[in-house]
């Protein structure tokens, strides 16, 4: 009987249960989902790409809060051929079975291929590179293309400030193409561009590296087109590695990458100057670029990049650089979007594509790279660029943009936002190392040197020579310049050259003004050095200075004598305001007069009132004015009629002795209605201004300043059109037998000229206004536009202006208040006086005694006795028989009277009889 043994028994069901594990767990492991990775395992974008995708992949296997599906890639290598790339994910799809695609191509060319296929599979594809269309236009036509780039619009909004804030007024767009770009972005840039009043001169559009059989030949001779052309400042809008690495030789061997020249390179190179090798570098000293930020002390990023240094350099050895760059940090999110898209999904619903698409592109979450929400499938939130300037093997940050704060040296955090401090519109960045180790903003333009000098137009047939002659020197044979513009400009380089020289060549031009103004926009002429008048239409091609001289067309004419109004010459110092001024004054002053005076002298009547203030206007009297507010009154009057007649004998003195000129036509109506001939410079724009917009049609061309008076004297031409500058010479020489007739038609000035956008136009304008402050402007125009010798300071043409009340308001105003203010005073001592006087014969009067067998005759004398005044003297009469007092009875015995002193004397001398009716009541005192 055999024995049980356990022990045996327990081991072959451990081994079972071990088995039955192995068995599930196997089973789970094989629940994974593929992916593809189509990329450039060769170049360094390639190899950061692969690295951060494997590292992305490995963290979400290894993170047990994840699904139970483990995600696998299957990497594959790009080709030169874009077709075998092509075939390349049609394999990934039908044979791996992958559910999403993750491509590193750097052209758009490749990526619109690939997703041709996403297209027809159905299968999201996830992409680096920006379209060159907008992003609702791609996702018609790719509806499964994932970008995890934001719109170029911020980008080139970013470029446009720069060039903006250094004030370049032209510039180069480079751009490399392929079959599948369009012109958008080109067209976007240059319109806004255009908002910031900058021009694109040119546009050097490359063809795709790859499509070339001899590249380096093909960018050499586009690149030296340029030396053709005038603007410095360089956009490298969109290029490869490989098309911008013989851009950069080409144009530092040319000259381009010299002094006064700007680079700006976007972020398609800029996110790559961590990657690119020192030779690279070494050609682009200087350039400004603008890349991508990402946070970089996020613990998340030093975890990321302590795993990604780690791996890269075990793997690529030969690398110079083991940081992560952009490209990394954008492959590592594009990996975790779709994780968290699988994670929200069921094992079943994940094979749903449709559903996965629209799981990535709803996601929002806070990545390496920056915050990760789609719209219309490419990133939704703004971008923060980082402006950096190349500077020996890398480059050194100066800045940010942002849509949403512009420019700015510091970036701080804030409610989970990133915001700029102190933003500006501006780039105000300081320590900008420029092409050429220039200590300046380079001027973004080809300068003249002493092999290529500035070529300056000057005419050479004006009319007005001070403003510009050419002459021949005889002995040498060579051009002489002279003139107030030719000396103006001689002061701008020496302001100019405290900066940079300015190798310059006169060359004169025989031609009209507006031929030399268009050899200007034809190349010919680097600049006019001359008089050249500011027009609207001139504006659109060329550009000009500050103008050094006001502009004007004005009409000038001869003058005649005007020996009209001769007989009423004597009203016109005053205005009429102020002849009714002075005589209501006169008036005023008589009465006042007459009123104070009369009452202490009768015979100072309303006649010798008149008569006395209207003859001390032409002498002074001796007469003996009795009152002290009378003598008042007097006194100023008398200063009034001092100034009042000084004034109207200068006023008419001037009047008769300065001759009055007229015009001898008075507006241009009358050249019109008569068609009258008229003169003006044939080889300017005046001519073809008169027939276009003042509508005159009989007109001379005169060529010489000298002819114009004769021709005005010989009645050939009834008036001279000139512009303002040149009137004031013409004026100066003849002063005193033309003036300027009707209205003045405004222009912009006189002005030189530059190529349109040229920074020296800038420069000589900033010259020209310090001249005007310091007074050298004023003084060259003191020494060119001298007086005549023939002509004094006085301007023929002005009369001289009638007196008005204005002037002396503040004279009349002093002396009507005087007048009243005595007045006042005087009535109210007079009524003051009246009252003492009547309350004292109130109480000092005597009744006569009740037994008298006659009615009483009672007289108060009220005596004003004080030097030589006149007694006047109040008496009362009664209807009784003056006993001794010879005093006619009258009917109304209570009637006062005023009676002359002899009667008041004879009362007086009566009344001595009966003392008891009579009452002196003493010398009253009157003014």
């Amino acid at each position: 009987m055999s024995t049980f043994k356990p022990f045996p028994m327990l081991i072959f069901i451990l081994k079972a249960c071990i088995f039955i594990s192995l068995v599930t767990v196997k089973a789970t492991a094989n629940e994974t989902i593929e992916i593809g990775a189509i990329i450039d395992l060769n170049s360094r974008i390639g190899k950061e790409q692969k690295t951060a995708i494997n590292i992305a992949v490995e963290n979400y296997n290894h993170d047990r809060r994840n699904n139970k599906q483990l995600i696998t890639v299957h990497f594959r290598n790009t080709s030169k051929d874009t077709i075998q790339d092509f075939f390349t994910a049609e394999e990934l799809v039908d044979k791996k079975h992958v559910k999403m695609i993750v491509i590193g191509m750097q052209t758009w060319e490749e990526t619109a291929l690939i997703a041709d296929i996403g297209k027809r599979h159905q299968v999201p594809i996830i992409s680096f590179v920006t379209a060159s269309y907008t992003p609702e236009l791609v996702q018609l036509k790719w509806p499964f293309l994932v970008q995890m780039t934001t719109s170029s619009l911020d980008q080139i909004n970013c470029t446009s400030s720069i060039v903006s804030s250094y004030q370049w007024r032209k510039v180069i767009v480079i751009y490399e193409d392929d079959m599948y770009s369009d012109s958008s972005m080109l067209a976007v840039l240059t319109q806004t561009l255009k908002g910031h009043g900058v021009e694109v001169e040119h546009q050097l559009i490359l063809p795709q590296f790859s499509s070339l059989s001899d590249s380096r030949e093909v960018v050499r001779r586009e690149v030296v087109k340029l030396l053709q052309k005038q603007s410095r400042v360089f956009i490298v809008l969109r290029s490869s590695v490989s098309t911008a690495n013989h851009l950069f030789k080409e144009a530092k061997e040319i000259g381009l990458m010299g002094r006064d020249s700007a680079w700006i390179l976007a972020d398609s190179l800029a996110d790559l100057l961590d990657s690119v090798d020192t030779a690279f570098i070494s050609s682009i000293q200087g350039a400004l670029g603008i890349k991508n930020h990402y946070a970089e002390a996020t613990k998340s990023f030093r975890h990321f990049k302590g795993q990604f240094q780690k791996i890269f350099r075990s793997e690529y050895p030969m690398e110079d650089h083991s940081e992560p760059g952009i490209h990394a940090l954008k492959a590592y999110d594009s990996i975790t979007a779709f994780a968290k898209a699988v994670n929200s999904l069921s094992t079943k619903s994940s094979n749903d594509s449709v559903l996965m698409k629209n799981r990535i592109l709803s996601s929002n979450f806070t990545g390496l790279s920056g915050n990760i929400s789609f719209v219309n499938g490419v990133l939704s939130h703004p971008p923060t660029f980082r402006i950096v300037n190349v500077d020996g093997n890398r480059y050194n940050g100066l800045g940010f943009w942002s849509s949403m704060f512009g420019f700015s040296k510091v970036l701080v955090a804030e409610n989970g936002e990133i915001i700029g401090v102190n933003g500006s519109h501006i780039m105000k960045f300081s320590m900008v190392k420029w092409p050429g180790e220039l200590k300046r903003v380079p001027k973004g333009w080809a300068m003249p040197t002493d092999s290529k000098p500035l070529i300056i137009g000057v005419p050479g047939r004006t009319s007005f020579e001070k403003f510009v002659k050419v002459e021949t020197v005889a002995e040498t044979n060579e051009m002489k310049y002279t003139g107030f513009c030719i000396d103006l400009f001689k002061e701008v380089l020496k302001i100019l050259e405290k900066n940079y020289t300015l190798p310059y060549e006169f060359e004169p031009y025989d031609g009209s003004y507006p031929d030399l103004v268009q050899q200007v926009i034809n190349g010919k002429y680097d600049a006019i050095v001359g008089d050249i008048t500011i027009l609207a239409e001139r504006t659109k091609y060329v550009e000009f200075t500050q103008p050094f001289a006001e502009s004007g067309l004005t009409m000038v004419v001869p003058v005649k004598y005007d020996r009209s109004d001769k007989a009423w010459m004597f009203l016109r110092p005053f205005t009429g305001n102020m002849w009714v001024a002075t005589g209501a004054v006169f008036v005023y002053t008589m009465l006042v007069v007459w009123f104070m005076e009369h009452q202490a002298n009768p015979e100072f009547r309303i006649g010798t009132a008149m008569w006395f203030t209207f003859s001390s206007l032409f002498f002074s009297h001796g007469g003996n004015i009795k009152s002290n507010y009378t003598k008042t009154v007097v006194v100023v009057w008398l200063f009034l009629v001092f100034v009042l007649t000084s004034s109207y004998t200068a006023s008419l003195t001037s009047m008769l002795t300065v001759p009055r000129l007229e015009p001898s036509v008075k507006d241009i109506g009358w050249i019109k209605r008569t068609n009258a001939t008229v003169g003006c410079d044939g080889d300017s724009f005046v001519k073809d201004y008169l027939r276009q917009v003042l509508e005159l049609q009989n007109i001379k061309n005169i060529s010489n300043q000298d002819d114009y008076p004769k021709e005005l004297e010989n009645g050939n031409i009834k008036a001279a059109f000139l512009e303002i500058p040149y009137q004031k010479v013409f004026l100066r020489e003849h002063c005193n037998r033309y003036v300027v007739a009707g209205p003045n038609y405004r222009f912009g000035g006189l002005a030189f000229a530059f190529r349109k956008g040229s920074p020296l136009a800038h420069d000589v304008s900033e010259a020209i206004l310090t001249l005007t402050q310091d007074g050298t402007l004023n003084r060259l125009e003191e020494h060119w536009f001298a007086l005549s010798k023939n002509c004094d300071n006085v301007d023929p043409t002005v009369e001289t202006e009638s007196l008005s009340l204005w002037s002396f308001w503040g004279l009349y105003l002093v002396s009507g208040a005087t007048s009243t203010l005595c007045l006042l005073f005087y009535v109210y001592r007079l009524f003051r006086k009246s009252r003492q006087l009547t309350g004292a014969f109130r109480e000092n009067i005597v009744h006569p005694s009740t037994d008298q067998s006659f009615r009483t005759n009672t007289a108060g004398i009220i005596r004003y006795d004080k030097n030589d005044k006149p007694t006047v003297t109040l008496r009362r009469v009664t209807s009784a028989r003056g006993a001794g007092l010879g005093v006619d009875q009258r009917a109304d015995s209570r009637k006062w009277h005023l009676v002359s002193p002899s009667d008041a004397a004879q009362i007086f001398d009566s009344s001595s009889q009966h003392p008891q009716l009579a009452i002196d009541l003493g010398n009253s005192r009157s003014d």
